[in-house]
């Protein structure tokens, strides 16, 4: 093996399995982590440690997040046949009460309690159980979550005993949150957490906070991944419009990212409005109020997945694939979505090769489009540099351009990269013939994804 070859592959290797609490997070992610947060009214959070994984002796991995009033809820789970024990339960949970009522959600990481059978079940039912408990409630009022190995019991003993610490270090602060954010970390090097503010237009002297949280680092894809996700708001909005919102936000968000193509047991994205902050309830999707809802959930959760795609198992590149002037979006999805899953494509990126015609193969061979999306003579390929140079053009009209390679290194150097594909013909960045777009993000393939999923048990 030549040397250069070796080097690139010994390069980075070790890497850290949890995101720990001392200092040990990767430089390049630290820029991730927020200093401060403004968070919704009315939530508590804490993060515990309970050892699921014994080998785990310090680090928190029980992650508890509850209100101080009952909330509309909602969820997303993945569609994947073997659904988890924490899957079937919380979507009971959520379809018997209509999603109103809900006060909590408890996660462990370092076991998914997936294909486990009737015990597993149980276990599932026991956690979310004794947090109920704790709230002094009789009837199922949890969500719960899961995440780690599959096909292992959990050591619900170990848990159960843990979740009234969990409870009473309940907390608002920024630094519980963080903590609440790192519990629910598996392979992932930093915790995904994101806060903001917003108004809605019946109350615009009015603020509301929405805060969120995720994790996820490999078998990334639609839909969904290995990811978990929690949001809290404290908007009022009323469950029917809440499930709407988060669906839309989803398929746009959660559901446009990929890392390796693959989807699990136990993928959950949840949640929570108390409406603590007042003000008239989100209830008709033709309101002013829904609309302006929407598109804040929309832009939060896009911004809080695409953590995920940073923090993509020994990712190097972070991908923005956009499809221009497509004749409807869900076409234009399936071409981006097609681009982001080509182990060609991601492997070239990888090697900062500009070969586009994998990017164009990719095109070409989308199942499921519709009739006349995809035209040879009118189909457009760029690459857009970050760093605000105009776009270095690959294939114009289906016709291949004399690509700069110098141009095309030196914008491969960089960690974020866009690549634009215009299906219309017109110029690139603009709308033309059919005028939907699509946007997808992904990761390129190292030589480290291989090495941290080879040893994923041991």
């Amino acid at each position: 093996m030549a040397t250069s070859t070796f080097a690139r592959m010994a390069k980075g290797q070790v890497r850290h399995y949890s995101a720990p609490l001392e200092m040990s997070i990767p430089q390049s992610k630290k820029q991730f982590i927020p200093a401060s947060g403004t968070y919704p009214k009315g939530f508590n959070v804490s993060g515990t440690h309970v050892g699921v994984k014994a080998s785990n002796t310090k680090f928190p991995d029980l992650a508890l997040i509850s209100s101080e009033t009952p909330c509309s809820a909602a969820a997303v789970f993945t569609t994947n046949k073997f659904q988890a024990a924490p899957v079937q339960v919380s979507r009971e949970t959520l379809q018997s009460r209509r999603g109103s009522g809900i006060r909590s959600v408890v996660i462990n990481s370092g076991c998914a309690n997936a294909v486990t059978g009737k015990g597993g079940v149980e276990d599932a039912v026991g956690m979310g159980g004794k947090v109920d408990e704790c709230n002094g409630l009789a009837e199922p009022s949890t969500i719960v979550m899961s995440t780690g190995v599959i096909g292992q019991r959990l050591p619900i003993s170990k848990i159960l005993s843990k979740i009234p610490t969990a409870h009473a270090n309940l907390s608002s602060t920024h630094d519980s949150w963080l903590t609440t954010a790192r519990a629910i970390c598996t392979t992932d090097t930093f915790p995904k957490l994101l806060s903001q503010t917003f108004t809605l237009p019946s109350s615009p002297g009015r603020t509301y906070s929405l805060a969120g949280m995720t994790k996820g680092a490999g078998m990334i894809h639609p839909n969904m991944a290995t990811l978990l996700g929690v949001l809290c708001t404290d908007a009022p909005i009323e469950p029917p419009a809440l499930q709407s919102l988060l669906k839309h936000a989803v398929d746009r968000s959660f559901n446009s990212i990929s890392i390796d193509g693959d989807t699990s047991t136990n993928d959950t994205i949840a949640i929570l409005a108390n409406g603590a902050a007042g003000g008239a309830p989100v209830n008709s999707s033709s309101s002013n109020d829904y609309t302006a809802m929407r598109d804040v959930l929309t832009t939060f959760a896009q911004s809080l997945s695409q953590l995920v795609v940073r923090d993509g198992e020994g990712a190097t590149k972070f991908v923005t694939v956009r499809v221009q002037n497509s004749p409807s979006y869900n076409s234009g999805k399936l071409i981006a979505s097609t681009i982001a899953r080509s182990p060609l494509v991601k492997t070239a990126l990888y090697g900062r090769d500009a070969n586009w015609g994998r990017i164009l193969c990719a095109i070409g061979y989308t199942q499921g489009v519709a009739e006349g999306t995809v035209v040879p003579e009118r189909t457009s390929v760029s690459f857009k540099p970050v760093d605000g140079s105009p776009v270095l053009k690959l294939l114009v009209n289906g016709e291949p351009e004399q690509v700069d390679e110098e141009r095309a290194s030196a914008i491969l150097q960089h960690e974020d990269l866009e690549i634009l594909v215009d299906l219309g013909g017109g110029e690139q960045g603009e709308k033309g013939l059919g005028g939907e777009e699509a946007t997808y993000w992904f990761c390129d393939f190292s030589h480290e994804y291989v090495t941290i999923n080879g040893d994923y048990r041991t």
